[in-house]
């Protein structure tokens, strides 16, 4: 589960017109000219080789480089299905599908896509949550994955195939029926697990229990803990709803007065040359703008940070260099959230 930067998602690097430079970053093209074109047609026919016979793809992967003979034949023998929706696997490839086949019908496409969407539905536990892997990993791939937005992305792919609107308009009524039954129930899944704490409701985990909906252990470093990235990716989506219903209305309200309980002020995470590369670490600066840690002890709301020992530490420089180096430990973005929140209440005022 890498960072969000690490996405899989495309960026049109080039002007129409030139020779198209494409990655995997973090925006999907829609220009319609550019999607009905070569490039867009040769990255959805690698999209049809990646896919699993489950409906869903692997992560982690370059899927818009050119492929030799060779590379085409191996995804072809595949044995082993690791389809997954983590680090946005399986919805970017069913959306950007869903784009190219609107501007160019070519029918494998809607059928590849239509699996990517049958996938997502089967994918999903009777509770609502998803697992990080379907089929079904063992380990704590079974648990109900926030993690990285993994199920926040799942939702919001279901929720436009449900609404049948651009560019899901094509998606049939019976899968449209199933898309709406699922949100609900992802919903649900949502509330249920919301962490309560001195009889107030809280955040949630990076993970949860996939029957008890407490949270869970991850990898060594992600213990059960209230996690900001997640939790505000969790709320934005929940701020998105029309018309929420009374419950999602006070789930709402309690993950915002947490939010704001819990900021870390006068720390900046910041970077620095060493003879070996790069150290990233805290400092004290009392002029910097308040920042959440990624995690927060269950019962006390302190920031808690974990190597691969899984020892607890209060401060992040007590961690070793290679975990400080390679996680996102502080995060910002329930900031923004915390914007979209007051606009939203403001609405709401009668």
């Amino acid at each position: 589960m890498n960072c969000r930067a690490l996405v899989l998602c495309l960026l049109l690097a080039a002007p129409l017109g030139a020779v198209e430079s494409v990655k995997w970053s973090e925006r999907l093209p829609r220009d319609p000219q550019w999607l009905a074109g070569d490039r867009a047609r040769a990255i959805a026919e690698n999209l049809l080789l990646y896919q699993y016979p489950s409906g869903g793809w692997p992560k982690n992967i370059d899927m818009a480089k050119p492929l030799a003979p060779a590379e085409k034949a191996e995804l072809e023998e595949r044995a082993h299905d690791d389809a997954t929706i983590d680090n946005g696997a399986t919805t970017t490839q069913i959306a950007f599908l869903a784009r190219v086949f609107t501007v160019a019908p070519e029918p494998r496409y809607r059928a590849a896509a239509e699996r990517g969407i049958d996938y997502l539905l089967a994918a999903q536990y009777p509770n609502g949550g998803w697992p990080q892997y379907f089929p079904i990993r063992k380990g704590y791939y079974t648990h109900i994955t926030f993690n990285d937005d993994a199920m926040v992305r799942t939702l919001e792919v279901l929720r436009a195939v449900g609404e049948g609107g651009a560019p899901f308009a094509w998606v049939d009524d019976a899968r449209r029926e199933k898309a709406r039954a699922a949100v609900a129930r992802g919903i649900d899944c949502i509330l249920k697990c919301q962490v309560v704490q001195g009889g107030k409701l809280t955040a949630w985990a990076a993970q949860h229990d996939e029957q008890t909906f407490a949270p869970a252990w991850a990898r060594k470093f992600e213990p059960p803990a209230l996690a900001s990235r997640e939790s505000a990716g969790i709320l934005s989506f929940l701020l998105s709803l029309p018309d929420p219903a009374p419950e999602i209305v006070r789930a709402i309200d309690a993950a915002a007065a947490w939010f704001e309980k819990v900021p870390v002020h006068g720390i900046r995470w910041t970077e620095r040359p060493t003879a070996n590369g790069m150290e990233r670490f805290a400092t004290a600066d009392p002029a910097a703008k308040r920042t959440w840690a990624r995690f927060y002890e269950l019962g006390t709301d302190r920031p808690v940070f974990m190597g691969r020992d899984s020892v607890v530490h209060y401060d992040v420089n007590e961690i070793e260099l290679e975990r400080r180096n390679g996680y996102g430990w502080y995060s910002d973005q329930p900031e923004s959230v915390l914007k979209a929140y007051a606009a939203w209440k403001a609405k709401r005022k009668p």
